[in-house]
């Protein structure tokens, strides 16, 4: 029987777990691939180290946790939409936007989220490989909805609990309403019509607190794409988002992946909200992402009631 060895992602996280020995072959034990769905469940975030790094490795670990599903929007850049079917790449290019924070300036920057929050059903997990590793900037990071629900104020958690936001594709940060850091700066926009197309389009509901099997409570919402309440786009209702999420943001404890080679990164989407830190936008960065399809994927359009969902 093939083995793999487990040990803590960092000390200081409840979240979180590193593998090593994730082999093709080990891939094949369904011993290895029950533990593996174990840990995930469980920590929320897998890093697996010294892995073969191919297009063929990496879906064969994805496959792990569920069948590969296609990407919701046709014009997301693919590997090969042929052969890896839901297999995006996320890269530097000459259209791609830049930001600024704290006075630096980054590209492939995006704010707190989780995937596919604009669709009713989001993917279940990913898995995340690196291609381009600029030198400097290029963390992913990641938070545990379930830590943010639990170190919340009680009054801002209860208003939480029963909150549905509504999202979009409309991802333009000078539309963004809230959860945008304090020196941040929109230098040069995403050189595609993408989130105008989408301005009124509709919009996915995704509750900010579900509860899992287990019991535990997760906290899982965020300003990215976030277009009110459902039923409500009001200042008030931005306003209340907001509060909540400035609550969130305080106590969440990051988990910051600085990639080293050999490196596949594998979350649950439905639990763990992470951010793309950006780089210097004179190296190049690249990064192939897997789409996983999964049961708990809760969310259903804006008019569509829950039951019918």
């Amino acid at each position: 029987m093939a083995s793999i060895e487990v040990r803590p992602l960092d000390g200081n996280l409840a979240f979180g777990t590193q593998v090593s020995g994730v082999t093709s072959e080990a891939l094949d034990d369904e011993g290895v691939r029950a533990r593996l769905r174990e840990l995930l469940d469980e920590k929320g975030v897998i890093v697996c180290r010294n892995v073969e790094q191919t297009a063929a490795m990496q879906v064969k670990l994805s496959q792990v946790f569920g069948p590969l599903k296609e990407h919701p929007v046709y014009s997301v850049a693919r590997a090969d939409r042929d052969n890896l079917p839901g297999v995006i790449v996320i890269a530097t290019g000459p259209g791609s936007c830049i930001v600024e924070i704290d006075g630096k300036p980054l590209v492939t920057w995006q704010p707190w989220h989780f995937d596919h929050a604009y669709n009713d059903e989001m993917m279940y997990a990913a898995v995340l490989r690196s291609i381009k590793t600029p030198k400097g900037g290029g963390r992913t990071a990641f938070a545990d909805g379930i830590q943010i629900y639990n170190d919340m104020d009680p009054a801002i958690r209860a208003k939480a609990d029963g909150m549905k936001a509504i999202y979009n594709l409309d991802l333009r940060y000078d539309r963004q309403r809230f959860g945008l850091p304090k020196d941040f700066r929109l230098v040069k926009p995403h050189d595609n019509t993408l989130s105008q197309e989408n301005e009124n389009g509709r919009c996915a509901v995704h509750p900010a607190v579900w509860t899992r099997p287990s019991g535990e409570k997760v906290f899982h919402m965020c300003p990215y794409g976030c277009r009110g309440l459902e039923g409500d786009r009001s200042d008030e209702a931005f306003a209340k988002l907001a509060e909540v999420w400035d609550e969130a943001e305080r106590v969440m404890k990051v988990y910051y992946h600085q990639w080293q080679d050999g490196d596949m990164v594998i979350w649950d989407n439905t639990r763990v909200l992470h951010e793309a830190t950006g780089s210097n936008p004179e190296e190049e960065r690249e990064i192939h992402r897997t789409t996983i399809k999964g049961p708990l994927c809760h969310g259903w359009w804006e008019k569509q009631t829950e039951a019918a969902a």
